[in-house]
């Protein structure tokens, strides 16, 4: 049988399972907690049994992490290249040599309680698309349980925007649907389904000549977005084995923001360039594009799970046996940063979100259980994305940590005799030259984040220049905050079998 028809295929949780399956998902899902906590106990109990031995650890763990940290930065510059460069093309010339005018873009933009004015701002950077807009296939996805707002933010956008595309779809999700979790995930898979039936099949357009991408409600594109992502389909090797992603900048209103949500925003910006450096290790993540007819073939986003941006990789790698991938395209699409009212709303939405996205770690369980159950997928495959998955949630949780505050676990817990050596006066003077070092990764990030600052609000100059550089200097600080808690939080929550549902960041704008 193959995985796409198997009974594991849609697996949300462990409790979705029976028996001895039950017990090896449950297994996967204590893993990541467990190693985790596991580390974070070692690093007070070694101290005070292998003082010796720990300090050496520390010093050679800080200079992998500064080789490591210089070489991503490479990364990050050749990425920072392409994306400048990328931005200023003009992608419709680019395409002039080919036959497109099959394809048809479908959008889709899911809404929950957001006003009107924010779902507008995106419609509209659709319109100013350089792309034939009777191509174009725009949904407005909103949901029942939100009651008469989404109908009347719903009627409004089918007012003022009924004849600007080719076709124009609001949907509205039912609630309370069976085996659904609410959220954005069985949202624009009912949203899909609906596009399928009301316009795909109503108006014979093949599958295969429909690129679906969906967005958040916030996502602000630029006027040469869907030809970018329209060039990447057809010079892919098979378009229907890959998924598009774009770079994620969080810049719409990053004036109005704090610094502690404007760095939180530009660390996730930066560390997907850098990934996206690194085709092989990338999975898609927020906004994204894909074949229609592959999405099709997966029966559409996952109903039952939060992180469903990223589970439609891995639904598609099990599916299609190892053989799926995802095309970084170094172009940019803007969107949100966290805000609220106040700042104690915003830091508290900030924590929220990135434990949401924390809680990706829900595909570990998925995907090592997959792999046993899934014969057909190379071993050499499954090693490959087992150790990137676990080691990935491993460093988010707990390196930060380490980095800060291992040394000076040493000295508290490793005893008279050790703090009397050499070694012990030595050990903080060594680290901390490593981390000094370190930081020329943060003036660089600095640098980069600074090239792709929206237009400057009036006033600004030499001062808020240096403010906005020096505030970098909080990075390893606020790296615990919004990435060590949060993934310790969501990876504890599902050790203990707490499963999360769907929380939607709110979307403000400053008064």
């Amino acid at each position: 049988m193959e995985f796409r028809n198997s009974e594991y295929y849609r697996v949300g949780k462990a409790t979705d399972l029976s028996g001895k399956d039950r017990v090896i998902y449950r297994f996967f899902e204590i893993l990541p907690g467990f190693l985790a906590w596991l580390v974070l106990l070692l690093m007070f109990v070694i101290p005070s049994y292998f003082p010796f031995f720990s300090a050496i650890f520390i010093i050679v763990f800080d200079v992998y992490w500064l080789l490591r940290s210089l070489y991503f930065l490479i990364y990050l510059y050749q990425n920072w290249k392409k994306t400048t460069h990328n931005t200023h093309l003009d992608w419709q010339e680019r395409l002039h040599n080919f036959k497109y005018d099959h394809l048809y873009h479908l959008v889709l933009l899911p809404f929950y309680k957001e006003d009107y004015d924010v779902a507008k701002r995106g419609i509209d950077a659709i319109l100013k698309s350089r792309f034939d807009m009777k191509k174009m296939i725009v949904v407005m996805a909103g949901e029942e349980r939100v009651g008469e707002h989404a109908k009347k933010v719903a009627a409004q956008i089918e007012q003022n925007y009924k004849d600007k595309f080719g076709h124009l779809l609001i949907t509205i999700h039912p609630k309370d649907l069976p085996g659904e979790m609410p959220g954005k995930g069985s949202n624009i898979s009912y949203a899909a389904k609906q596009a399928k039936i009301q316009i795909l099949d109503k108006e014979n357009i093949p599958y295969e000549n429909v690129i679906v991408s969906a967005f958040d409600i916030d996502t602000v594109v630029l006027p040469e977005y869907f030809n970018c992502v329209t060039w990447n389909y057809l010079v892919s090797e098979n378009p229907f084995k890959t998924s598009f992603q774009p770079i994620p900048f969080y810049n719409n209103n990053l004036w109005d923001t704090n610094t502690v949500s404007r760095l939180s925003s530009a660390s996730i910006s930066l560390l997907q360039m850098m990934q996206q450096e690194r085709p092989d290790k990338l999975e898609t993540f927020s906004s994204h594009s894909m074949s229609f007819k592959t999405l099709h073939e997966l029966d559409y986003w996952q109903k039952n799970m939060v992180s469903e941006d990223s589970r439609i990789f891995w639904n598609a790698l099990l599916a299609k046996n190892g053989d799926y991938k995802v095309t970084p395209m170094c172009y940019p699409i803007y969107m949100d940063a966290t805000l609220a009212p106040t700042f104690g709303e915003t830091m508290k939405n900030i924590y929220k979100q990135q434990r949401r996205w924390s809680w990706g770690v829900e595909n570990i369980p998925y995907v090592l259980f997959g792999f046993i159950k899934n014969k057909k997928i190379k071993l050499s495959k499954k090693l490959f994305f087992s150790f990137i998955l676990l080691e990935g949630f491993l460093t988010r949780s707990v390196v930060s940590i380490f980095i800060l505050f291992s040394g000076w676990f040493v000295l508290w817990f490793g005893g008279r005799n050790f703090n009397s050596t050499v070694l012990s006066y030595n050990l903080p003077i060594v680290t901390g030259y490593l981390v000094s070092i370190t930081m020329i990764g943060l003036f660089v990030s600095a640098l980069v984040s600074y090239g792709f600052l929206p237009a400057h609000p009036r006033g600004w100059n030499w001062k808020h220049k240096t403010i906005y550089g020096l505030q970098w200097i909080l990075i390893p600080f606020l790296l615990i905050f919004v990435g060590s808690i949060p993934s310790i939080d969501a990876q504890t929550r599902l050790m203990f079998g707490k499963y999360m549902g769907f929380w939607v960041t709110p979307k403000h704008s400053k008064k």
